[in-house]
């Protein structure tokens, strides 16, 4: 493999394998509103703060409880507990550490500091921006395209520095997705010295067991994942899905605990994650052969959804779901033609499947997500497949992925804002 394109996937897992603490858009406007805030001298005379959001923000942040409130939900809550609780060096975890007297503060802001929300005015799918306004000074954060992608931040309408918040750093640009492929990818997985990657995939282990363990555990959201166990057989692949279902179980309801994150997304972290390490641990594969096929699954999950963008009318657990199938695929000591196959057959049962903004039913559409990437496996060990002309597979794994890109990106926008009209009630 070339210098430049080992690089290349080296530098993509340090950009993608990040922590957070809760849904991933109303922390990134949490975190907006911590850095818009940070940059005051006088924070404390705060009274007023308008939002300007994409209508994807809006989608995600509607319906999924904001931790640290005492089960609160929205974007009010959301920018309100980042301005009066969040630390702004922090990133993803910015509401991680918030006290009993800071989440009553923002109970108490949140009724005596107007919050005004409003469409961005602009056609980003990605775009939040928090103006604050206290007394005798202003500020202002704009976070774009990625949620730590700060691209400016106002004093008294005056440009201040971008801040780099340790881990939240950002360059300007992600690093270019484009030369990914699924080749590149298993070669990449399977000649890197795990050192350069160790510490990303076993954070990403430690925490997303941590938070399955606490779904199966405790009664959180509609118990997706406990329902599962108790209603079904609980062979491997059953557990598998199980685990990162509960995950999202409690993600979704408010949960506290930190999420390994894959394109911006805990759910889809989780998604490529867990039902690998189910599997593994089931086979009792070494912690070397665990790391690779985690490290193949995020790149997978990655890989497609390079095309779709970080937000879309696409559940982005399609995509790492079938990243968990072929992570198991290789882990069955599957090649590339078995897991080119693998991905093919996925897309062809499941692309379409909507995204309705995060809420508890995320859950069973991760379990929809992974079953039918395993599915896609099982039929080609079976010597069964989708071929080129059915529907929107074509020739080549790579072509395929291709497509499901351009139906999300481009064919599935007026889905989108069809979705957040109902959701809204227009």
């Amino acid at each position: 493999m070339k210098k430049e394109t080992y690089a290349m996937y080296g530098d993509i897992l340090r950009e993608e394998l990040l922590l957070a603490m809760g849904c991933t858009e109303p922390v990134a406007v949490a975190y907006a509103g911590a850095i818009a805030r940070s940059v005051l001298d006088k924070p404390q005379s705060i009274r007023k703060c308008e939002l300007y959001v994409s209508g994807n923000i809006i989608k995600n942040v509607k319906s999924v409880i904001v931790p640290n409130t005492d089960g609160m939900k929205g974007l009010e809550t959301a920018v309100i507990l980042g301005v009066i609780a969040g630390d702004e060096t922090a990133g993803l975890q910015v509401i991680s550490n918030v006290t009993a007297l800071q989440r009553e503060k923002t109970k108490q802001a949140l009724r005596s500091c107007p919050v005004e929300v409003h469409t961005a005015p602009n056609d980003k799918i990605f775009y939040i921006e928090v103006r604050l306004t206290a007394d005798g000074e202003t500020s202002c954060t704009v976070i774009e395209d990625f949620h730590t992608h700060i691209t400016r931040v106002e004093h008294n309408g005056v440009q201040q520095p971008l801040p780099h918040c340790g881990e939240a750093a950002q360059e300007a640009a992600e690093t270019d997705r484009s030369h990914m492929t699924v080749e590149g990818i298993l070669e990449y997985a399977e000649t890197v010295d795990l050192e350069e990657v160790r510490f990303l995939l076993e954070r990403q282990i430690q925490c997303n067991t941590a938070i399955s363990e606490e779904g199966l555990k405790n009664s959180w959201g509609a118990q997706v994942g406990r329902t599962i166990l108790k209603a079904e057989n609980a062979d491997v692949y059953t557990r598998a899905a199980a685990a990162a279902v509960a995950g999202s179980d409690a993600r979704m309801s408010g949960c506290e605990l930190p999420v390994g994150i894959v394109s911006g997304s805990g759910n889809q972290g989780m998604t490529a994650s867990l039902p690998v390490i189910v599997y593994a641990k089931e086979l009792g594969a070494t912690q070397e052969k665990l790391l690779r096929a985690v490290l193949i699954s995020d790149l997978i999950t990655i890989h497609q959804k390079t095309g779709i963008g970080r937000l879309s009318a696409f559940c982005g657990a399609t995509s790492a779901g079938i990243g968990a199938a072929c992570g198991i695929a290789w882990l069955d000591g599957g090649d590339y033609e078995v897991i080119a196959h693998t991905i093919v057959n996925g897309l062809a049962i499941l692309s379409g499947m909507v995204c309705d903004g995060a809420k508890p039913s995320c859950a069973a559409k991760i379990a929809t997500a992974v079953r039918n990437g395993l599915l896609g496996y099982q039929m080609y060990r079976q010597g069964c497949q989708f071929y080129g002309g059915d529907g929107i597979v074509t020739k080549g794994v790579e072509n395929t992925i291709a497509n499901v890109g351009r139906l999300a990106n481009r064919g599935m926008r007026s889905t989108d804002c069809e979705i957040l009209n109902i959701m809204i009630g227009n």
